[in-house]
Formats: structure tokens, sequence, C-alpha cells
């Protein structure tokens, strides 16, 4: 009985042995195929069904698949970078000689219709420059083609390019601009952040009437600098800044400005590429205020690189 007893230990312990062998072999082929599909270079070169468990087959079958999937992407965005290139190419050089021959005609002595008219071809062609550039700009973000590179630098730097970009216009309009400066440092790309904190600041300047106010400034936060933009315009209804950020929304009470309903949108990608937001506030009668967030130097955006 006992000799009984010990060859049944024995065999049950072998058997536990080989059991578990042969589960850290599985373990051991799929930690291999997962390490070669995070790397990309996953290849099913194991045909022997004996040597791979069921789970084993499966998994190979499917990171199979995914790098077919994973290759078909690669290639469906290349062609819509070589899209986006040619859109953009095939078009500068037509509304720059649209803009050029406007111009043109807006210098000759011309009857008051007809400059008229030439003042009208202008004003659209730019619009047209503005809507395909961003488009274009749009695209690359969306599709993951333009990377934004946030580092910490300067938010006074951000400051002052807005105000070099948009005094100009608001003193044509007889807004007053108010741009404080702040010694604060965040993560951000300095280009295309420029771009986005002037896009808000330029909606302000447009919707803000003559006599009005348009004030920039910034805070330091425990996570975020936050950039306010806020001005004393038309405001925007309750039911209506949910949809503001929306690709090509323009709100009814703004429908006679002029604009393409892409700025905000373009400013909101931007700053939620490099681990930002956009949100906004505001009263009817009583103006906006749109606050840029940006992550504080010395945390990690969710975003960029």
């Amino acid at each position: 009985m006992l000799a009984a007893g010990l060859c049944a230990v024995l065999a049950a312990a072998a058997a536990i042995w080989l059991n578990h062998r042969k589960m850290r072999k599985i373990m051991d082929g799929l930690e291999h195929m997962l390490d070669d599909a995070i790397r990309g270079d996953f290849r099913e070169d194991r045909f022997d069904e004996s040597l791979l468990s069921s789970v084993e087959a499966r998994m190979a079958g499917y990171l199979t698949a995914s790098g077919v999937s994973g290759q078909a992407v690669r290639e469906e965005r290349d062609k819509i970078r070589e899209l986006i290139a040619d859109i953009s190419h095939q078009t500068k050089t037509p509304i720059a000689n649209i803009l050029l021959y406007a111009q043109l005609l807006e210098e000759q002595e011309l009857p008051d219709e007809s400059r008229r008219c030439a003042e009208a071809l202008a004003r659209q062609a730019e619009k047209l420059s503005f809507l395909i550039g961003s488009l274009v700009k749009t695209s690359r973000l969306e599709t993951g083609i333009l990377t934004l590179h946030p580092r910490p630098a300067p938010v006074s730097a951000l400051l002052a390019e807005l105000e070099r970009q948009l005094a100009p216009k608001a003193a044509r309009k007889g807004v007053a601009l108010t741009v404080e400066d702040a010694e604060i440092r965040a993560v951000f790309d300095p280009k295309w952040t420029a771009e986005a904190l002037c896009n808000v600041a330029d909606n302000a300047v447009k919707y803000t009437p003559a006599g009005g106010h348009v004030t920039v400034r910034a805070a330091a936060y425990e996570l975020f600098v936050r950039i306010d933009v806020a001005d004393t315009g038309m405001g925007i209804p309750e039911d209506e800044l949910p949809r503001i950020f929306q690709r090509f929304y323009r709100a009814p009470s703004a429908a006679d400005a002029e604009g393409v309903g892409l700025g905000l949108f373009l400013a909101r990608e931007i700053l939620s590429e490099q681990g930002g937001y956009l949100k906004a506030a505001s009263q009817v009668g009583q103006g906006s205020v749109f606050s840029l967030f940006l992550p504080m130097e010395g945390t990690c955006p969710s975003g960029g690189e």
C-alpha cells in the first residue's frame, strides 16, 4: 500500500511538472509572438500543429491578420498623405493668381460697381485660401501625418506672437486688445499652439463690435496653464455652446460674419493632440471667455510626443 501510494504521488508530481512545462512553453511562445508583433516584425513561421496549442494557433492567426491590417492602414495613410500634398500644391498657384489679379483690378480706375466686384473677388479668394489651408492642416492632424512636438517653453512667447499678429486687425476694427504678459512655462508645440491661440483670439476680435475689448491673460495651476481669451462681443446662446467646436459649425447669430467654421475646431484638435483642451463660457450680450489649457512644465502630456 505504501509503495502504491508513493507511486501515485510520484505520478501526480510528474503530471503536474509536465503540465507546468507545457504551459510554460505555451506562454513563452505567446510572449515571443507579442514581442515580435510590438516590434512590427511578426512572422508565422511554425506550421506544425503539434507544436502549438490551440491558443497559440489562434494568437498566431490574430497577429498575422493584425499585421495585414496594419500594413493596409499604412498604405492608406501614404495615399492620404499624397492626396493632401497634391491638393495643397495644385490649389496654391491658382489661388495666388486669383488674389494677384484681384489686387491688380482694385488698382485700376474702375466704375464703382466693378470695384465692388473686384473687392468681393479678393475676399472670396482669401476665404478659399484659408478654407483649403485649414482643411489640409485638419486632415494632417486627424490622420497622424502631422506630428506635434510639445516641449517646455515660455507662455510669454505665445502671447507676444498673438499680439504681433492680431493688434493691427483689432486696431483697424476699433477693438481694444489687451495682452497681459505672464512669466509662466508650459509644455506645447510653439508653432501650432500659436496658431490655435490666434484662431481663438481672431474669433474674439471678429465677433466684438467697435468700441469693445478683447483681453488675453494666462494663469498657472497645479497641472495646467490656462490662457483666457475674453471678449465683450455678442455672446453665444447656451444651447449652441456644445456645437461651436464642431467642424464647419456656424451659429445662426454669426451667419453674417466672415468665416468657414474651422478655426475653433482646428484649435481644439491642436490642443488635444498635445494633452491640452479648450472650453468656452458665454452669456448672450455680455461676451465670451475661451480658455486654452496647456500641460504645466514637469507634467507629461497625453498627446503629441
